[in-house]
Order: C-alpha cells, then structure tokens, then sequence
C-alpha cells in the first residue's frame, strides 16, 4: 500500500468522511448510505459496508483516492 494513501478498508466510514469533505458523495454514488433504505453506520469500516453491499472494495478505495487532495478555490 503506498505511503500516501489516505483511505484504507479498515478504516470506518466516519473517519473516512472525515478525510475528504466529498466522502460522502462517493459512498452516495456507490448507493452506500445514500437513502433512507441504504442506511450505514458510521463505525462500520469501509471493508464491512461494501461486503454487506456487494461493492468491490478497492474500486471504492480508489475512487476515494482519486478525490483531489484540496478543493478548486471559488475565487476567480
């Protein structure tokens, strides 16, 4: 695993939207945690919800990787 990786499967859903703010829209397009019927739990590990949900682990982790490290400024 490289040294820069800042989300891994053992890691629990909480602290993983607390690494990026757009977490969350990643779980939501993979429907995990997206509606009232997906529910969640925030101290489940990332590894836990996708085997509940059929979703291929290290899909998920890369498309969580691959949210830019800092956000595009508004300002223009």
């Amino acid at each position: 695993m490289p040294a820069d990786t800042r989300f891994t499967a053992d890691m629990s859903v909480a602290d993983a939207m607390q690494v990026h703010p757009r977490a969350r829209e990643v779980f939501a397009a993979f429907h995990l945690g997206g509606c009232a019927h997906c529910h969640i739990s925030a101290f489940e590990t990332i590894e836990q919800v996708c085997n509940a949900y059929g979703v291929e682990v290290n899909l998920l982790l890369q498309v969580l990787e691959d949210l830019p490290e800092t956000e595009p400024s508004e300002e223009n």
